[in-house]
């Protein structure tokens, strides 16, 4: 059964103890993190201080994806700061390997993403130095956008990678998940469903959680 993350880009950042209690108590298996300069993406998010807070009020897995240029200037920051993994882009690491390690010998996960754009073969090289792998499935940047059903034939063939060589590699899917999408993405092969409007948009959390994995509470 897959895992859900609950993405804070959709919480209310009003009252964000509040929102991690709601997301403990709907049985999240994590938090995602998303981390925006403005430069990579076209938005601006948070920084450590903020994943910092959020340590402090929870002992749930935190997930951290730096949507950032240069994310190897910021790496030991977001671990000191409380990361029990952290997920950096394909397409800004010059030399991924290192990225990877370099994450991996703070004591923590390593990521590493891909964008709707950017071939699944870029990231194949290093599935053997890492934790996990994040599709997206919207271009980064807002919450709230439409799954992109491209995604599906990425996430098969990081899943036949995967199985074929025995790595203990997650796939991540990220983006326009929801009560339509979450079964194509399982299906496809996806260990871990990160949502944000489907989980924080309205309604009992525990329900759309456990809807996300595949299956209702009785």
């Amino acid at each position: 059964m897959a895992r859900v993350f609950a993405s804070m880009l959709a919480a209310d950042f009003r009252c964000l103890e509040r929102e991690v209690r709601r997301a403990e108590e709907g049985r999240a298996d994590g938090l995602h993190l998303d981390v925006m300069d403005g430069h990579f993406v076209p938005n601006i998010t948070f920084g450590p201080m903020v994943v910092a807070a959020i340590r402090k009020l929870t002992s749930l897995y935190l997930d951290v994806h730096l949507m950032i240029e240069e994310p190897g200037r910021y790496i030991e920051r977001f671990v000191e700061s409380g990361a029990d993994g952290v997920t950096v882009h394909v397409e800004v690491c010059r030399q991924p390997a290192e990225e990877i390690e370099a994450i991996r010998s703070l004591g923590v996960e390593a990521g590493i993403s891909l964008n709707p754009e950017t071939p699944v073969a870029s990231v194949q090289p290093f599935l053997g130095l890492l934790n996990g792998v994040l599709v997206m499935s919207v271009h980064p940047g807002f919450g709230a956008q439409a799954f992109m059903p491209s995604a599906l034939e990425k996430i098969r063939k990081l899943r036949t990678w995967i199985d074929r060589e025995g790595l203990d590699v997650q796939v991540v899917v990220d983006g326009g998940i929801n009560s339509s999408t979450a079964g194509p993405v399982r299906e496809a092969g996806a260990d871990v469903l990160v949502a944000g409007t489907a989980v924080f948009g309205g309604g009992e959390i525990a329900e759309r959680i456990q809807m996300l994995k595949g299956h209702r509470e009785t």
